[in-house]
């Protein structure tokens, strides 16, 4: 219950659900990218997505010096219903 409780808390924000949308219709975006496609200060965007990260929603990549974000193929089965529901 206490994964559950974590998870919806972590998601119960405007700006992480306009970032998983991003990335869904996207598949893959730079920290720079999502930034300006949410319209948020690249540090803020930045903090979100570490925030995402740590709830294992996402992934991040780095090619060289390009760090990239995608949704994460294993999640919570809650993770995966809220995704499901972001059209």
């Amino acid at each position: 219950m206490k994964d559950l409780e974590k998870i919806l808390k972590g998601l119960a924000n405007r700006r992480r659900l306009s970032i998983l949308w991003h990335l869904k219709k996207r598949k893959t975006a730079s920290v720079g990218e999502l930034a300006e496609a949410i319209d948020l200060s690249f540090n803020a965007t930045s903090k979100h997505l570490a925030k995402l990260k740590a709830l294992g929603v996402i992934h991040r990549e780095q090619y060289g010096k390009k760090v990239v974000y995608h949704i994460s193929p294993e999640q919570s089965p809650a993770a995966s219903a809220i995704l499901d529901l972001l059209e």
